[in-house]
């Protein structure tokens, strides 16, 4: 069963030159128990798509989508009050830079317990409620790996290291025991053992608790390791989706292709000092942006025909969207 079902989602930014699109027809499905990675350089998209999702968006942004669904309730049309019930209970969010996500004047700890929800704690009777809560805590931050939690928990986050931040809004993100966690660069400027310690952690509560997690990023490595389903984004479109095995064995997509390739290799086979693979140009901006396929300037296939957006086309679950997509002869 899908949990979240994303089609055609479209997202329009008024500024000074008109309405911009930021969003431009982006397809996104979740299932349940699933880890779905989405990937794309800085500036595609990501980001924003999470705020479309949990209806964090501005009054200057518009939004239409011919399918925008949790658990088949259409978010569109629901009002504000719904949706924020669904995020309290069902939906988990793990911004990217988190000391600007936290309140700077209310103590970590008493933000933590805020979010920890009557219904997750121990039965007991009312006025020890305060106590579980406490314990609760205490234990989730235990699991992101910060031990000394009474000091952390009298702070203010602008007194803590900025990973430990990042810890206390995986533990803000566990605490309601959501259907889904939206993971949006978890893992941004903590060392490589602590990474590995929250992306194992992530991977445990999914095979356990069969919590589905939308893994935002642009580390594949961190990403191939533990995700099930990965969708590509290039400037605000969706270039290609299916199952990670899949994708890593034959991309279909020229962007896909020199994604996964600008990875390191850590071939015993691979000459010192080997330069990695890119693909040359920058990400348009989005007041310039190319007609069509949006890669066209940049890719090394692009033709005339890519003046026109291409069409989405299937293959069993690989979708992409490609005039001269890699499994066809460049004539």
């Amino acid at each position: 069963m899908s949990l979240l079902d994303i089609k055609n989602l479209t997202l329009e930014i008024d500024s000074q030159s008109g309405w911009i699109k930021a969003l431009d027809k982006i397809n996104l499905v979740i299932n349940e128990g699933q880890i779905h990675a989405l990937v794309g350089e800085s500036g595609s998209g990501k980001s924003i798509i999470v705020k479309a999702i949990v209806g964090a968006i501005s009054d200057r942004w518009r939004i239409t989508a011919d399918r925008m669904t949790w658990r088949g309730q259409d978010l569109l049309t629901m009002s504000v009050r719904e949706r924020r019930k669904i995020i309290r209970s069902d939906i988990s969010v793990i911004f990217q830079n988190p000391k600007s996500s936290l309140d700077p004047i209310v103590t970590l700890g008493d933000q933590l317990k805020e979010v920890i929800l009557a219904t997750r704690l121990e039965k007991g009777m009312f006025w020890n409620r305060a106590k579980r809560r406490k314990k609760y805590a205490s234990e989730l931050l235990h699991r992101v790996g910060i031990k000394d939690h009474e000091v952390y928990m009298r702070s203010l986050p602008h007194q803590i290291p900025n990973d430990i931040c990042q810890k206390f809004m995986i533990a803000m993100a566990l605490a309601s025991q959501p259907k889904l966690i939206i993971a949006d660069d978890p893992t941004r400027g903590m060392e490589i053992t602590d990474k590995s310690q929250i992306l194992k952690l992530l991977s445990r509560v999914n095979q356990v608790r069969k919590m589905s997690i939308l893994f935002v990023s642009h580390d594949l490595l961190a990403i191939s390791s533990m995700a099930d389903h990965m969708t590509v984004l290039y400037c605000g479109q969706t270039v290609e989706s299916g199952r990670m095995s899949q994708l890593r064995k034959r991309a279909l997509h020229p962007y896909t292709k020199a994604l996964l390739e600008s990875a390191p290799s850590f071939r015993s086979d691979l000459p010192p000092k080997s330069p990695l693979p890119s693909l040359g140009g920058t990400i348009p901006t989005f007041q310039h942006l190319p007609i069509g396929c949006r890669l066209g300037p940049r890719c090394p296939r692009a033709r005339r025909e890519c003046v026109k957006v291409p069409e989405v086309r299937r293959i069993h679950e690989h979708t992409y969207s490609c005039h001269f997509p890699l499994h066809r002869d460049k004539k």
